[in-house]
């Protein structure tokens, strides 16, 4: 008699036809791109870039040149951009990884076994030929269980190819949007400054990597850019922050409230069900960990990872919440001093699009056509905190998730891998009288775009005003927000200010 293989035993038999079955009746919840996974677009900061702008699933270099919009009836150009950039898709940080080991170790030695109840049963029923007790989890526990960690600690939080590709890409894009300005004979007037992190300055090189093939040079580009913590990396130069925020308990409490909640407990309950562990080993960390196992295998790899199954859209939702409210409290609108940290590059984008947009005698030289800024979330969401935006009416805290869910602040949405602020400077020429409006059109414009979004400045109606009235919504920042006065006075007292 032949011996059967171990992959047609009886027992792997019913396994894959469970594997199978649930794998089929779990995919058919997926949106039209069937390897992407249905929670995708709640990942926070983990979130692809392709979640916000879907049609680069299709084509990473299509290009909608009806984004920049001028007034109509005024003959304007570009003749600046600053671009701020988060860094592309990277590794996990070794703090995740170590708790993605501990994930991994509590599936595959504490997940339905034998000793468990049912567990007997189980292994019954497999001799016996009936599919496994509980049917899709059970299948879903065995594929869980022989998962192979991968990540190692070497790795922590460094760019990964896919991160490559979504800056050089971005830098195509952007070299088709702003040809004038991204161009071969502006190579060497293009300024470029980065976080001296492994994954910004990585990205950087992506970046000038992609306008080298935009250009169509088959030469090796030389990287030129400057590594600057104190611009790109403010919030650590900050001792009011430092020290009110980012040192202080009391400051988070909302998200250790909702770590602790109600609707936490509940995907805990949820998912400790389907791995068939304790409840009580189950912690609020190792469910997060398990959620961005989900991310990191589809932003790493593109690949819808089995460890998604363990999660419906409702849990994925209340996941989502509880990493908006950290990016919230810890780096937005939640204390003052959050947005206040980023004094210093805010300044530094006013006075570089000061100098672009000044009027210049024909012997004075040329302004640099572009400034690219590469940093972290960290660093966009003060500075977009700062510039008021996605501030809702009620902030969001522990006890009112439900009434949360039309919130403009979703971090990513506004923050994910790659994402992008973008100042244009628009050289216009006018000069006619709106008689209604009583005010002279013409003279510099700025647009501003996030995501390569339009997004209106707070409280002007024009996608492009002109840039005197930027200036003027901003004065009083520009003559204050000092940053020894925020930072170092502040620091005097460790409550955190909770203004709102």
């Amino acid at each position: 008699m032949t011996a059967l293989s171990p992959l047609c035993s009886p027992r792997n038999r019913l396994l894959l036809a469970a594997l199978s079955f649930t794998l089929t009746r779990l995919s058919s919840t997926l949106p039209r791109h069937q390897d992407v996974p249905h929670i995708a677009k709640y990942f926070g900061t983990k979130t692809r870039y392709e979640e916000v702008n879907p049609h680069l699933l299709k084509d990473p270099f299509a290009v909608n040149r009806s984004v920049l919009r001028p007034p109509f009836g005024e003959r304007c150009s570009p003749m600046h951009l600053t671009a701020v950039i988060r860094h592309g898709s990277r590794f996990p940080t070794v703090k995740n990884i170590q708790r993605i080991q501990r994930l991994s170790e509590l599936v595959r030695v504490d997940g339905s076994s034998p000793t468990r109840p049912g567990g007997s049963e189980a292994g019954a029923r497999e001799a016996r030929g009936t599919p496994p007790t509980g049917g899709p989890d059970a299948a879903l526990q065995q594929l869980l269980k022989r998962w192979e960690m991968w990540y190692t600690d070497d790795m922590d939080g460094r760019l990964v190819q896919k991160g490559r590709q979504d800056l050089s890409h971005l830098a195509r894009r952007l070299s088709v949007l702003f040809p004038s300005l991204l161009s071969e004979q502006n190579a060497g007037r293009i300024r470029l400054q980065t976080s001296s992190k492994h994954r910004c300055v990585s990205s950087t090189q992506a970046f000038q990597d992609g306008l080298t093939e935009a250009w169509g040079s088959s030469a090796v580009p030389e990287y030129r850019h400057q590594v600057n913590d104190e611009l790109m990396r403010f919030f650590e130069h900050c001792r009011g922050y430092v020290e009110g925020v980012e040192k202080n308990r009391t400051a988070l409490q909302e998200v250790a409230r909702f770590k602790h909640g109600e609707e936490m407990q509940r995907v805990r309950r949820k998912m400790a069900d389907k791995l068939g562990v304790e409840y009580s080993k189950l912690t609020p960390d190792l469910v997060e960990a398990a959620f961005f196992l989900c991310s990191y295998e589809l932003s790493i790899k593109s690949l819808h990872s089995p460890w998604c199954f363990l999660f419906d859209e409702t849990d994925a939702k209340v996941l989502e919440y509880k990493s908006d409210l950290k990016q919230y409290w810890k780096r937005s609108h939640g204390h003052t001093i959050n947005s206040l940290s980023s004094c210093p590059l805010f300044h530094h984008v006013f006075r570089t699009l000061d100098k672009a947009g000044r009027p210049r005698r024909s012997t004075d030289a040329s302004p640099e056509p572009a400034s690219i800024l590469v940093g972290h979330a960290e660093t966009l969401l003060p500075l977009l905190s700062l510039l008021g935006l996605y501030k809702d009416l009620e902030p969001p805290t522990a006890d009112n998730y439900h009434s949360q869910h039309d919130r403009s602040f979703r971090s990513g949405r506004i923050v994910p891998y790659a994402a992008n602020l973008l100042f244009v400077l628009f050289d216009c020429e006018g000069g006619q009288t709106d008689r209604q409006a009583g005010r002279q059109t013409g003279g510099p414009r700025l647009q501003m775009l996030i995501n390569e979004s339009p997004v209106r400045f707070p409280g002007l109606e024009e996608d492009a005003p002109l840039y005197r009235d930027v200036r003027a919504l901003y004065r009083h920042l520009l003559d204050g927000c000092d940053h020894d006065r925020e930072c170092e006075v502040r620091a005097s007292g460790r409550q955190p200010n909770t203004e709102l």
